[in-house]
């Protein structure tokens, strides 16, 4: 029986484990990095053990670091979660030669279904379709060539280890597969310390369609149904759901029965996933997850089935209850994950403090952060998954995009406007979804603002009313001026915000005929029916809403019923800015200098890889805009970066 269990793994996946575990009694044991001394995950246990260091390399990755504090915690167990060590044969093997139970299938299951061409063949001999695929010699491009050719392009280049879309890159033709080979290893290294990676046949518009297995010490094996997860950015799954829109009964006793086969050649036990590309009616395996997923609930909303609770009693040794065995499908449920990163701008990763997050309504919100978390350049960016359930699959949409459109997400970017969009899609809605959803669609313009343009000047006249009530007060407070009406009717207050769109200029003034308001100079026809320091409520033309408004320094959020804002408050003169050089790179996003590939002197062209930067586990190349010639390089590979830093300047070509 496990008594003390220690999760080696950080965010919302240690805050999931944690629950259940306490739930059964269990005590718990977190770890945790200096950048997440804070995290809930950290609070929530029962014991957490510092892991110095920052990187994953230091301490998530670290597996000597993690089985010496489930020795001194007095850990009997330890689960992985997913991600980091929960794909690694070596870790597994360690935790068992350890005396500790691993929460997790058996090593030689991880080591098999791991390498991802060994997995490849044995589905072959058990009679599951896969696709043609070969391994790349390390240092050989031509062999890189000739393997692409025989396969036949496009290509994907793929990590043989981990999962999650880290190192994968789609190439279209000879030109570009050096540099992905070249991108896939360094992203896979550091995503899961192992470099190793392999070429595959792409399919041009499949869906991505997986398999919920479990297994047991009793030789048991069941499938817990389908998850559709085509929604997808970078290879990336960004919103999944169970089941299937596309997948009939027939299709799903075909393809269950598959996974079932797969799970039986390994020896499978606990909980594992099995994926599939499906095109029509005929699928092809595309890989084993031997953990348990991201996505996992909606399979537990699905099945009202405890998975977490499910792997700690097999991991005890216990046979899969028979309500798993006898497990039915009912109802619909849709996961979509929370990312701090701009969608509009080619999903740049964000970082900063999150200092209010609060998503209500009829929805399970599995999270890592709260209010006041900080958000770092280290770790992969999702914040949260937010998952809704309801008898039908439109239901559960609408659900979901209401509670993400109605949240109060303040200090960072995130990609909530493109989920809100993706979920309220007439393509989604019809269930005619593939991995190329967000290829067809212009990414910058589902990831607008939810708020438009007139939503927005209502917002700044609310956060100049509030703003306006916040001031009264602390005058009041301070020197005991009163409220009321200005005497003077020609005497306009005006506060001025900015916004990524423009400048918004608030004049408003109490005289004996009124309220006037006026945006950028035009009269507006809003009355303040009430307002304090943090909520106004306004009529505008008739219609009447209430605004919450919340201030961090100058930055000012405003949440509504007609969508978000932030802006920034201009309470001072701006600054001359130094005059920069021209031509000069600046970094998209704070991270680690990983490659520089120019030296002062070098002619480069444009397109042209100069820098690569590598923040939360995804890397973003610097090219040069156009042709000229490389005058400064201000930054070496390692060096820590801040966002909009310079990074080289190049002379362009007269």
């Amino acid at each position: 029986m496990i008594r003390t269990l220690l999760i080696a793994n950080r965010g919302e996946i240690a805050c999931r484990i944690i629950r259940t575990a306490s739930a059964m009694g269990i005590r718990t044991v977190a770890l945790f990095s200096d950048p997440d001394a804070d995290a809930p995950h950290v609070q929530m246990a029962g014991v957490a053990v510092r892991l110095p260091g920052s990187t994953p390399a230091e301490t998530y990755l670290n597996q000597e670091a993690i089985l010496s504090a489930a020795r001194s915690a007095g850990a009997d167990a330890i689960h992985p979660g997913y991600g980091f060590l929960a794909e690694n044969a070596s870790f597994a093997t360690a935790v068992e030669e350890a005396g500790l139970v691993f929460v997790g299938p058996p090593a030689s299951a991880i080591g098999l279904m791991g390498d991802k061409l060994q997995s490849k063949q044995l589905m072959d001999d058990v009679g599951v379709p896969t696709l043609p695929s070969e391994t790349v010699d390390e240092n050989d491009p031509a062999a890189w060539q000739a393997a692409a050719e025989r396969i036949g392009y496009p290509v994907l280049v793929k990590a043989s280890a981990g999962g999650g879309g880290k190192g994968m890159r789609i190439v279209a033709g000879p030109a570009g597969l050096s540099e992905a080979i070249d991108g896939a290893r360094r992203e896979a290294e550091a995503a899961f310390g192992d470099r190793t990676v392999f070429l595959e046949h792409y399919l041009e518009a499949p869906r991505h369609v997986e398999v919920q297995v479990f297994g047991d010490h009793f030789g048991n094996h069941v499938h817990l149904f389908e998850r559709e997860c085509s929604i997808q950015r970078r290879h990336q799954k960004i919103i999944e759901e169970a089941p299937s829109p596309a997948v009939t009964s027939e299709l799903r006793k075909r393809m269950g029965g598959a996974a079932v086969a797969a799970a039986e050649a390994v020896g499978y036990v606990g909980a594992g996933t099995v994926e599939f590309l499906v095109e029509d009616d005929a699928f092809y395996f595309l890989e084993m997850n031997t953990r348990l997923q991201v996505e996992h609930p909606v399979t537990e909303l699905v099945t009202g089935l405890d998975l977490v609770r499910l792997q700690l009693l097999v991991a005890e040794r216990q046979p899969l209850p028979d309500e798993v065995l006898t497990a039915q499908l009912r109802g619909h449920a849709i996961e979509a994950r929370l990312y701090a990163e701009d969608a509009a701008h080619d999903y740049l990763p964000q970082t900063g403090t999150l200092h209010r997050f609060r998503v209500e309504g009829p929805v399970r919100v599995d999270a890592g952060v709260q209010d006041g978390s900080v958000v770092s350049i280290h770790y992969d960016p999702m914040l949260a998954k937010i998952i809704s359930y309801a008898p039908s699959r439109n239901e559960a949409a609408r659900a979901l995009a209401g509670s993400l459109a109605d949240a109060s997400i303040h200090g960072v970017v995130t990609n909530r406007s493109l989920l809100v969009r993706v979920l309220r899609h007439p393509e989604f809605l019809s269930g005619d979804t593939d991995t190329h959803f967000l290829e067809r669609h212009d990414a910058s313009v589902l990831a607008r603002p939810l708020a438009d343009d007139d939503a927005r000047g209502r917002h700044a006249v609310a956060a100049a009313v509030c703003g306006e009530r916040r001031r009264r007060a602390q005058a009041r407070v301070l020197i005991d001026v009163p409220s009321g009406w200005r005497n003077n009717p020609s005497d306009m207050q005006r506060t001025v915000f900015e916004s990524p769109f423009g400048e918004l200029a608030v004049g408003y003034r109490y005289d004996r005929t009124g309220q006037r308001f006026e945006l950028n100079g035009a009269e507006l026809n809003v009355t303040v029916i009430d307002a304090n320091a943090t909520t106004a409520d306004l009529e505008v033309d008739g219609m009447r809403r209430t605004y919450t408004v919340s201030r961090y320094g100058d930055e000012v959020y405003v949440d509504g019923p007609d969508g978000h804002s932030r802006f920034v408050e201009q309470t001072r003169f701006p600054t001359e800015q130094d005059e920069e050089a021209a031509g000069s790179l600046h970094s998209p996003m704070p991270g680690r200098v990983v490659d520089v590939r120019v030296v002062p002197g070098d002619a480069v062209t444009a397109g042209d890889v100069l820098v690569v930067v590598e923040a939360m586990k995804m890397e973003h190349s610097v090219r040069a805009p156009f042709s000229g010639t490389v005058e400064v390089v201000k930054v070496q590979a390692g060096d820590q970066v801040e966002a909009d830093q310079i990074l080289v300047v190049v002379q362009e070509t007269s």
